[in-house]
């Protein structure tokens, strides 16, 4: 029988009863159901070593136990047999009967009446119970420490607080259950919330790759899918690196970067985050490796990014072995912000593997996101990133929608002033683009010892 067979046949016998679809306010009373499982009459002193022998007949159910005393016998206990596959005596094979002969066990099978109720079902169980027949059933959140983010859809609302409880009941730890009522699309990257159920503090502390966070979740911008983007680009990054992160938030890229002996200059817009990154970076030991702002990222790249980036790219930059990257995280805007790469620095170049590494999100509904990224972000700045840059592709974010990081060094002919002027005096256009593909292939050719990642393929949605 397969797992879809399995699943199927489980949830008519092991379902909540009928009687409560519709439900709106939870009554765990109402979901009593009793059913009748086949058990088999066994000795107490060999009932463990007979459970390893029957295996396969045995009563498969999470949250209910396979052995129970007997009502009738206190000598005896009574062993629960999976309904779907023992009905007669006749039902178990051969190995299982001769291990019941050898046992001295009567392979006669009784009749033992199951009362099963609200702890013994699963939360989709429940769900797909309560809601209208054929609707989706929300059975996963995200959860950031003792919180329960859902994002419910239309259909799902008028049975709100009852899902928020039922997340809250079935999920140790969880002690609150809020849903998001509005996109991200304020200035502080917050999000409107519903307490459906539980308590109303929002004050939470989340574990990420092993360093620790705490924040209000009401006024700052968190997302538990991220552990894995933020590690990678850690990973990125040497001891002695600088990183400037734009859209810091509370501090899943800056704070893992400095504990590996990075300099990092982390920003963030919000004054909530801006306290919680402060607060965040003394609470994994490292507010004496990053210097925290709290700007528009436009006016971080114009100040404290190109104050830095001329003394890091400066004359003596020749002696100097690390990297400089560029954090943009805010996929809804990111790339607009990268106009202000163009023309931030005076003075002549540095060398080319000394330019600055920029890792910028977006999101895309593209049929090929990987180019639809890599065309907006060069219309911006100018240039085609389709041969200097490498794209990741992070999470889907919807149907039809991905979060991406493309990653480029910035070209001299895009950050230097003084680059651009010397392009621009030739008289002689075909010249002029040749020098012009000249400093882009050298680029290309660096892009090699930026990142190894490869470029996804197109998004199947």
């Amino acid at each position: 029988m397969t797992e879809i067979e399995t699943n199927q046949r489980d949830s008519e016998l092991f379902s909540p009863p009928s009687n409560v679809r519709g439900m709106t306010k939870l009554d765990r009373t109402a979901f009593k159901k009793t059913v009748t499982i086949p058990v088999l009459k066994v000795r107490k002193e060999i009932v463990n070593k007979l459970m390893r022998s029957l295996k396969r007949a045995a009563l498969q159910r999470p949250g209910i136990k396979r052995v129970i005393e007997d009502p009738e016998d206190e000598e005896s206990r009574l062993v629960m047999l999976d309904p779907y596959k023992i009905f007669t005596d006749g039902s178990f094979e051969r190995a299982e009967l001769s291990i019941l002969k050898q046992l001295n066990v009567s392979p006669q099978i009784h009749k033992y009446n199951l009362e099963l109720t609200y702890e013994n079902f699963k939360s989709e169980e429940i769900l797909r119970a309560v809601l209208p027949e054929g609707q989706d059933v929300t059975s996963g959140f995200s959860r950031v420490g003792h919180i329960a983010h859902l994002n419910l859809r239309d259909h799902q609302l008028p049975f709100k607080h009852l899902i928020g409880q039922v997340m809250i009941d079935k999920n140790p730890g969880i002690t609150s259950a809020v849903n998001k009522i509005n996109n991200i699309d304020n200035t502080y990257r917050n999000f409107q919330m519903e307490v459906l159920s539980g308590e109303e503090n929002m004050m939470t502390k989340v574990r990420e790759n092993g360093y620790t966070y705490e924040f209000d979740f009401s006024k700052v911008y968190w997302n538990p899918r991220l552990s894995t983007e933020h590690s990678r680009i850690t990973e990125l990054l040497k001891s002695g690196d600088v990183l400037f992160d734009v859209f810091a938030g509370v501090g899943p890229f800056a704070i893992p970067v400095a504990k590996k002996n990075c300099t990092v200059f982390a920003n963030d817009l919000n004054p909530e985050s801006h306290k919680w990154l402060l607060h965040n970076c003394k609470l994994n030991k490292v507010d004496q490796k990053v210097k925290v702002f709290n700007l528009d990222g436009k006016d971080f790249l114009q100040g404290p990014v190109r104050e830095e980036l001329m003394q890091q790219l400066g004359p003596l930059s020749k002696e100097r072995k690390h990297s400089v990257h560029i954090v943009m995280n805010l996929p809804a805007k990111a790339i607009e912000f990268l106009s202000v790469f163009k023309l931030l620095l005076d003075g002549p170049p540095c060398g080319i593997e000394l330019l600055p590494i920029v890792h910028c999100y977006s999101f895309s509904k593209d049929p090929n996101p990987a180019k639809d990224v890599q065309q907006r972000a060069g219309a911006v700045l100018g240039i085609s990133l389709e041969a200097c840059s490498s794209v990741h592709l992070v999470r889907n974010v919807a149907p039809n929608k991905e979060m991406l990081c493309i990653t480029f060094r910035i070209p001299a002919a895009v950050l230097y002033k003084n680059q651009t002027l010397t392009l621009e005096n030739q008289d002689d256009p075909p010249l002029k683009r040749q020098k012009t593909d000249k400093v882009f292939s050298e680029e290309k050719t660096q892009m090699a010892s930026v990142t190894s990642l490869e470029m996804p393929s197109p998004s199947p949605h």
